[in-house]
């Protein structure tokens, strides 16, 4: 039996953004309720800038979060390219200021090499997932599952329950550090968020179709593990 995708379009980025975090800020607290803390994992790039500057203002028992990354550049935090330093700078400020925060760069060591001590610090510190945000790239990549990659057969192969991999992609700057399938899917509430026709035309393309290692957002959409909510304007 596959997952179910519910497909959520919106008229404005606004009225997205509004819904989005109003069910993200229910489901963690849900998660604080159960267990008495919930964990938040963001991705970066441009789409999810709004989406952190209303979450960092929404009321919520922020110091009882713990907010982690989807996947990294591996370049220091004071990087602008960095994506703990985005989430630092968009979604930890103001009352999401009080969370707590693990990355995945490390200091002096490769990605390769941190691998292991990133999965360690997550499965210690936020594993499994409360909530989980992707995005998605024009070219079908999610977190830094990039198409066509060496390293996707291990990335995707839910057996190894790994939960880090590092990746060099071939058609972006840096080598990365990203979720596993098996980490994201680990996830309680999935969410793909999304904007514009042209990525409107790339998720078509990747519902349409199997192959997960030419659309990496495949393995997301193609599964009976999760439930995933669409969130597209």
């Amino acid at each position: 039996m596959m997952s179910s995708i519910n497909f959520h379009n919106f008229n404005t980025s606004v009225d997205l953004v509004d819904k989005l975090s109003q069910n993200i800020v229910k489901n963690l607290q849900g998660a604080i309720d159960k267990k008495g803390h919930a964990t938040l994992i963001v991705s970066g790039g441009n789409t999810p800038k709004p989406l952190f500057e209303k979450l960092q203002k929404m009321e919520l028992e922020w110091e009882k979060v713990t907010v982690g990354l989807c996947d990294e550049r591996w370049v220091s935090s004071s990087n602008e390219d960095s994506n703990e330093k985005f989430v630092k700078t968009y979604l930890l400020q103001n009352q999401a200021k009080k969370a707590k925060f693990v990355g995945m760069y490390i200091d002096g060591m490769s990605a390769k090499k941190a691998e292991l001590v990133c999965a360690k610090n997550f499965k210690e510190q936020l594993f499994p997932f409360d909530v989980l945000i992707l995005g998605m790239g024009s070219d079908a990549h999610t977190a830094s599952l990039f198409p066509n990659n060496p390293r996707l057969k291990d990335a995707l192969d839910l057996e190894k329950k790994e939960i880090c991999v590092s990746i060099k992609p071939q058609s972006a700057s840096y080598v990365r550090m990203s979720l596993t399938l098996f980490a994201i899917l680990s996830a309680e509430n999935i969410y793909l968020h999304f904007e514009t026709m042209s990525k409107l035309a790339v998720y078509k393309e990747a519902i349409a179709g199997h192959d997960m290692y030419k659309m990496p957002i495949r393995s997301i959409l193609h599964q009976d593990k999760k439930d995933i909510e669409v969130y597209f304007s």
